[in-house]
């Protein structure tokens, strides 16, 4: 009768065992597929995000060419004033004229 006991125990033990090793490789395989199922919504939100990027990009591509236009043309603006310049010393007015008004025109006595 002890031997029977103790035969029951063991296969008692050894069913829990298997149960509960299946239980753990389920749950294994279940953080597997939702590992995976995260790592496909994320690069799906990263798909998603790449129009926005390439407007934005185009947004600040045309800023930026407005602004190089803007300074090319205050610098050839400066140059062709300072040429101006040095071709009539005594005429210091019309270069101030030049500058547009866009910038600061203070007199300084020449030497």
């Amino acid at each position: 009768m002890l031997g029977l006991i103790i035969i029951f125990a063991v296969l008692a033990f050894i069913v829990l065992v298997v149960v509960s090793l299946y239980n753990k490789l389920v749950s294994l395989r279940n953080r597997f597929k939702n590992a995976f199922a995260q790592i496909d919504v994320q690069l799906k939100r990263r798909y998603d995000l790449i129009p926005n990027l390439v407007e934005t990009a185009k947004a600040y591509m045309k800023h930026e060419r407005e602004t190089l236009e803007a300074v090319i043309a205050a610098r050839n603006q400066a140059s062709q004033a300072q040429q101006q310049a040095a071709a009539n010393p005594g005429n210091t007015g019309r270069v101030a004229g030049e500058l547009d008004g866009g910038g600061i025109c203070q007199k300084f006595p020449l030497p």
